[in-house]
């Protein structure tokens, strides 16, 4: 029936599909080469200024710093940026961050809902900024959203957040606890401060709710891996895209945790945001043509009658890029 469901509900809300090799560079990683990454955006469309804002992160390999650095950049036609604000690492104060999700409220304050890794305990949290511009964002006056002991978890990252009928909704991964038969294995789960890529746990996509953007209830989870498959290690939602009568969510799939980090992107599909059905059964909807084929982290942003496709792709070299695909509906 869920497969059914599914089906029925692509013939309403057919996806933006776009050819990647087509698209456009926004962002370079800062060299060639694995683990040089950017990407683990976020983008919006400001339809008061006009204005594109585009948040993202620059990616080191391991034994060089992780993720380094991120960035607010601004835009009159979502292709060319120029970045208004950036903090680091060491400002933040941790091993690594990864995506934020980018927002302005009803009554015009910007907010930035940011993940990273707390150095209290090396596991993935979530915190939010809050200013009168992505230009004055400080990372010092930063406010919890969730920490991973909050729900009883391994970690929480990569928000998703939006306004629908008055509440605020986060879309969240996080990662489970293992079962206790696992538990021997508990002092590899935070050694390297990134529970995801022991595969001790999985990705999961989790929900959680708000009156007011700043104080959520977590719902718990909404989308997870399967059993097999290509997406049977991680399944994170990282971006909602509104074609009445459904919502299309674009998710990072693996099939192991010898892809992570090299997710590709798949495709659900849903009525109410707490019910997700699969579309992308048989394999990934979208790739890259080069190297590990990852191309993860896509963010839908729907301006007029086009959609602009920002994403994480794979270059040759082995190193990730952001790119941009601009389609009609």
């Amino acid at each position: 029936m869920v497969r059914a469901s599914a089906e029925h509900l692509r013939w309403f809300a057919r996806p933006p599909l776009f050819d990647p090799e087509a698209g456009q560079t926004i962002i370079e990683p800062l060299r060639a080469g694995p683990g040089w990454w950017a990407g683990a955006c976020s983008a919006l469309y400001d339809h008061e200024t006009r204005v594109f804002y585009l948040y993202w992160r620059y990616r080191k390999p391991r034994e060089l710093g992780r993720g380094v650095s991120c960035h607010v950049g601004r835009s009159t036609d979502g292709i060319h940026f120029e970045a208004i604000w950036s903090a680091t690492q060491q400002e933040i104060g941790t091993p690594s961050m990864e995506r934020a999700s980018l927002f302005k409220a009803p009554d015009g304050a910007w907010r930035l809902y940011l993940s990273f890794v707390d150095p209290a305990d090396s596991r993935w949290r979530t915190d939010v900024l809050e200013a009168d511009s992505p230009a004055n964002f400080d990372v010092s006056r930063r406010q919890k959203v969730f920490t991973a002991a909050d729900m009883g978890a391994e970690g929480v990252k990569d928000p998703v957040v939006l306004l629908v009928g008055g509440l605020y909704y986060m879309i969240l991964s996080y990662a489970p606890s293992p079962p206790r038969s696992a538990a021997a294995e508990a002092g590899r789960l935070h050694a390297s401060a990134d529970v995801y890529n022991t595969g001790l746990t999985k990705s999961h996509t989790g929900l959680a709710v708000s009156g007011d953007g700043l104080h959520f209830e977590w719902l718990g989870d909404v989308f997870a891996p399967r059993d097999r498959g290509w997406d049977a290690y991680a399944a994170r939602i990282g971006s909602l895209l509104w074609l009445p009568p459904a919502w299309l969510a674009f998710y990072d799939g693996s099939a192991s945790v010898e892809e992570n980090y090299e997710e590709k992107t798949g495709l659900a599909v849903s009525l109410d945001l707490r019910r997700f059905h699969r579309v992308s059964y048989e394999g990934p909807l979208l790739t890259s043509p080069h190297a590990s084929g990852s191309l993860r982290y896509l963010d839908a942003l729907k301006v007029g009658a086009e959609v602009y496709c920002y994403y994480e792709y794979a270059r040759p070299d082995g190193s990730h890029e952001l790119r941009l695909n601009v389609c009609c509906l």
